[in-house]
């Protein structure tokens, strides 16, 4: 019996409904951390002492920096299975760009995004 190299339409139909349920709950979580980098509002230190209102201002600046981050990469993995979705269009879905080879359907449930088996992952340097 020859190998499969693609996946089949009902298989298919599994990984959208996967990516798209990941997707809808990724940009739920952007909208949080676009959200919370944006919060100006203040916290009520105009009263404290200066230097506690520096110490309370550079954790603000901290924490929004780190947010940032988070939205940047939250946006760069929504992005990613996107992606997916145009490769499922176009029957590309699941198969490595390394070996040519179809990515494990086990790995495809856990990292539906994934463009490389775990056979090329571990060639990587």
């Amino acid at each position: 019996m020859a190998e499969k190299t693609t996946y089949t339409k009902s298989e298919l139909k599994e990984f959208q409904k996967i990516i798209l349920s990941k997707i809808k709950s990724a940009e739920d979580d952007l909208t949080i951390l676009r959200a919370s980098c944006a919060n100006d509002s203040d916290n009520g230190t105009e009263d404290t002492s200066p230097t506690f209102k520096a110490f309370e201002e550079g954790s603000s600046t901290l924490s929004k920096e780190e947010n940032n981050k988070l939205a940047e990469r939250q946006a760069k993995f929504i992005l990613s299975l996107k992606n997916a979705l145009i490769r499922i269009e176009n029957n590309s879905y699941g198969v490595c760009r390394i070996t040519g080879k179809l990515i494990s359907k086990e790995r495809l449930m856990l990292v539906p995004h994934a463009t490389l088996s775990i056979e090329a992952k571990k060639l990587q340097p």
